[in-house]
C-alpha cells in the first residue's frame, strides 16, 4: 500500500515546522527518515498517520486523501508507534498488545480465537511471549517499547509508522526489531537516530529545518558532502570485510 505526501506543511503559532514535503512511500518498502533533532521527523510521521491536520498540502493513502477516510479505516490500515507512550492503568503486556485489535472489533465481530492467535504471534515476534503476563509498571523502558511495537503488529495494518523505535533498546533488540520491520510485508516509514541503521533501509529521506533535502538509496544519498552539511560531521561509507555490509564511519570535523 502506497503513502504519499503532497506539498505537506505544518505550522504552530508563528513557527514553521515542516514546509513543502512531497514524497511517495512505495508499497512494501522501508523508508528511513533521518535528520538532526528538530528537523521535523516526528511531525511528518504524525501527519502521515493522520494524527495532525496539515497546515498546507495533504496526505494520500493508496491514492485516497487521508482526511476523507473514516478514523476506523485509517486505524485498520496505518499502525503508529510513538517514541514514548505510557499509562498509569494496571494492565499487563498482553493487555497492551490486545489494544491493537480494537479497530477490527465490533458488535458483529467480537473477540475471537483468531485475535488471540494474532496477539500471541505479535508478542512472540518481538521476544515478549514469556513476559505477556507481566504488569506494565514492572517492565523496563526497552520491554515497553517492544510491547508497543507488538501492539502495532497486532493491528495488522498495511502501513507501519515508527518514530525512533530503537529508543531504550539494547543493541541486540535494536538489530532484531529493525530486521523484523524490514522482513514484514508492509510499507514502513521509520524515523532513525542511528545513521548506520538507515543503511539497511530501501531508501532514506533526509530532513533539515523542516524541508526535504534528499531522497533515495542510502548509499547514494549519504555522501560526505551531505553528512557535513546536514549533521556537521565527517562521514564515509566503508565495507565490512567480514560480510560486505556497508558501515558508516563518522567522526567530528576538526
Amino acid at each position: 500500500m502506497s503513502l504519499e505526501t503532497h506539498a505537506l506543511g505544518w505550522t504552530t503559532g508563528r513557527t514553521v515546522v515542516l514546509q513543502d514535503i512531497s514524497l511517495t512511500v512505495r508499497p512494501g518498502e522501508t523508508l528511513g527518515l533521518i535528520g538532526p533533532n528538530g528537523s521535523g521527523k516526528s511531525t511528518l510521521l504524525r501527519l502521515m498517520a493522520g494524527l495532525l491536520r496539515p497546515s498546507t498540502g495533504h496526505v494520500e493513502l493508496e491514492g485516497r486523501p487521508l482526511a476523507a477516510l473514516p478514523r476506523r479505516e485509517i486505524a485498520q490500515r496505518i499502525a503508529w508507534v510513538a517514541q514514548q507512550a505510557d499509562t498509569s492503568d494496571r494492565i499487563t503486556a498482553r493487555d497492551a498488545v490486545e489494544l491493537g485489535r480494537t479497530p477490527w472489533l465490533s458488535a458483529n465481530d467480537p473477540w475471537s480465537p483468531a485475535d488471540d492467535a494474532i496477539v500471541k504471534g505479535a508478542l512472540g515476534d518481538v521476544g515478549m511471549g514469556d513476559l505477556a503476563a507481566r504488569q506494565w509498571c514492572t517492565l523496563s523502558g526497552g520491554e515497553r517499547q517492544r510491547v508497543h511495537i507488538a501492539r502495532a503488529l497486532a493491528q495488522r495494518a498495511s502501513v507501519l509508522l515508527l518514530d525512533e523505535p530503537t529508543n531504550h533498546l539494547d543493541v541486540h533488540h535494536q538489530l532484531s526489531i529493525l530486521s523484523l520491520v524490514r522482513r514484514l510485508p508492509l510499507t514502513s516509514v521509520v524515523a532513525l537516530h542511528d545513521l548506520n541503521h538507515a543503511l539497511g533501509c530501501d531508501r532514506v529521506a533526509v530532513l533539515k529545518a523542516g524541508r526535504l533535502l534528499a531522497l533515495g538509496p542510502p548509499r547514494e544519498i549519504l555522501t560526505p558532502e551531505l553528512m557535513r552539511g546536514v549533521f556537521d560531521v565527517c562521514a564515509h561509507i566503508l565495507t565490512d570485510p567480514a560480510d560486505g555490509a556497508p558501515v558508516l564511519r563518522i567522526h567530528p570535523i576538526h
